[in-house]
């Protein structure tokens, strides 16, 4: 760092609630030193890999769907959702409560005039455990950018690049920060280790070579470095017994950087972590055949129509039904003494429902291909991604005959757990329940439904049709993962996002923000999420922090 170079505030970490701090800090004049432990092309940190995904409550967009949303009805969803119930639960209460309020009043605004745009469908995410007051959203609210995760992270990128060539902003990347500096309880720097450079891609694995130590100083630091996800034995030794037994074998949704350690050392500095055993783990995990970084695993973000089965091949009862209950489902799973299920669908079904989560993955949105975009809607085959997993990704297997589609399940696991007479049974039963326009298979209702909304009828919800006429075929059948993905704990901050001790009180000069602070305030979706809450989580509790610190 030069000489002249004297930041007011250090922040740790180049992900969306770092630069969204930097951003607002900067703004108001104050100088700002960002680090990173990763290389500079992985600024944007793990949003930039996201599928930009935003939370929004009576959005224009809403609005012009007919959907008709509230912050009274988005409260209730959120508090039976999360479902807080710990002394701790104060600070993520009072976070959950403001940003609500930010995502019904503020948020569209914000973003929006950062140049942020959304599609006009509004996609309906963790649709719930089918009650009014439980878990899941009551209305569609997952927002979709246009240029998906990296359309949302560019604006905040451009911004820190503006902001140094004002030379109120410096980068350092490859430093990896070990330690906080503390003097009579206040925070005064922190030193690290420099790490050699490395030239791979974004999202791949770098190197750990240290070749130097660094010593910074600053009245304020930021912590936004990220959650656990990547860090196996972290999410173990975490794991919470409502949830099962931890699975033995697990995919990654995230890139390795994301390792948690910051939590740790600001633990050593005094900070509260709380809720630590509350975490967010995908159900429809899928291995990548073309990996990035390791154990590379996808999330099918499922439209509510493929059968879901265990191992064993019992279907899966409601709620826990593709697209409704994440958490609900993976305790399910986890029950069966197996840590992965099967879903068994046709290529109508996949042609309509499979989207695939992540930047890569949706290039018409993440280009901006309005022709693209448009075949996905009305095109005769399922997007090119997805039809790249169905041909190449080792967890399908497609057939047009229901026995060798069996058969073929139980070569790829290996247990032969699966009969196929049971198989058949059910979804027969299943087919004959569409005899009629009602039903009493939730699952069908749940498909009609949804379909009465404009959005899932056209982008999203197939007709209900029967699985085993071939007419619709062929069969599809995908090995589902358990894919780890977020931190819902982390460390407790009050509504300025500054770091609190045990007994509630201020480390002076320490903030976090992002999934390292549970998203605010050590855990404020509670137990479970309503989707579309994590970017919007990092831009609320980075621009808390920033706005706090600019306006001291």
């Amino acid at each position: 760092m030069e000489e002249k170079f004297q930041p007011d505030v250090i922040i740790v970490g180049t992900g969306l609630a770092g630069l969204t701090a930097a951003m607002e800090i900067t703004n108001a004049g104050k100088k700002v030193l960002l680090l990173d432990q990763e290389t500079e092309q992985n600024i944007g940190g793990q949003a930039f890999w996201s599928f930009g995904g935003l939370f929004f409550i009576n959005s224009p967009q809403q609005r012009r769907m007919g959907i008709k949303d509230s912050y009274e009805l988005a409260l209730q969803d959120w508090k039976g959702t999360a479902g807080f119930d710990r002394p701790e639960d104060y600070w993520p209460r009072k976070w959950a409560e403001a940003y609500l309020k930010f995502a019904a009043y503020e948020k569209h605004a914000y973003v929006s005039k950062l140049g942020i745009r959304f599609m006009f469908m509004v996609g309906w995410a963790e649709r719930g455990d089918g009650s009014a007051t439980g878990h899941g959203n009551s209305v569609p609210r997952f927002h979709v950018s246009w240029g998906t995760g990296t359309g949302i992270v560019k604006p905040f990128v451009d911004k820190a690049y503006q902001a140094k060539e004002k030379g109120l902003l410096q980068m350092k990347f490859r430093h990896r920060v070990t330690e906080l500096i503390m003097k009579n309880g206040k925070t005064k720097g922190l030193k690290g280790d420099i790490l050699e450079n490395d030239d791979k891609e974004r999202g791949a694995e770098t190197n750990r070579n240290v070749i130097s130590q660094f010593e910074y100083h600053a009245s304020h630091i930021i912590i936004a470095s990220g959650g656990i996800g990547a860090n196996h034995e972290l999410v173990r030794r975490n794991w919470p017994e409502r949830l099962g037994r931890a699975p033995e074998n697990m995919i990654c949704g995230v890139p390795a950087y994301v390792d948690g350690k910051m939590i740790g050392i600001a633990e050593n500095s005094g900070a509260h972590i709380i809720n630590p055993d509350r975490m967010w783990h995908y159900t429809e995990g899928i291995q990548n055949w073309n990996s990035i970084w390791p154990k590379h695993g996808i999330r099918i973000l499922p439209g509510p129509s493929s059968l879901w089965f265990d191992a064993k091949g019992n279907r899966l009862p409601a709620p826990f039904l593709p697209g409704f209950d994440t958490l609900g489902t993976l305790k399910h799973i986890q029950d069966t003494g197996f840590s992965y299920s099967w879903f068994i669908l046709t290529q109508k079904i996949i042609k309509k429902e499979f989207a695939l989560s992540g930047s890569e993955q949706n290039p018409d949105i993440t280009n901006k291909d309005y022709s693209l975009f448009l075949k996905r809607i009305f095109g005769k085959k399922a997007p090119g991604p997805v039809e790249a997993f169905k041909e190449r990704g080792k967890d399908f297997i497609v057939s047009d005959d229901l026995q060798n589609l069996v058969e073929r399940m139980n070569e790829l696991s290996g247990a032969h757990l699966l009969n196929y007479e049971k198989i058949k049974a059910q979804i027969e039963a299943r087919d004959r329940e569409l005899d009629n326009k009602y039903s009493k298979d939730t699952q069908i209702n749940y498909i009609r439904n949804t379909r009465n909304y404009l959005g899932d009828k056209l982008g999203r919800v197939a007709a209900p049709h029967k699985i085993l006429d071939p007419k619709n075929g062929p069969l599809i059948a995908v090995r589902l993962h358990i894919l780890t993905r977020k931190t819902l704990g982390g460390i407790k901050t009050n509504l300025n996002g500054q770091v609190l001790r045990d007994d509630d009180t201020v480390i002076d000069g320490l903030y976090a923000a992002g999934e390292a602070a549970g998203f605010g305030g050590g855990g404020m979706h509670g137990y479970r999420a309503l989707e579309g809450t994590f970017l919007g989580g990092c831009i609320f509790s980075g621009m808390k922090a920033g706005k706090y610190i600019a306006g001291l």
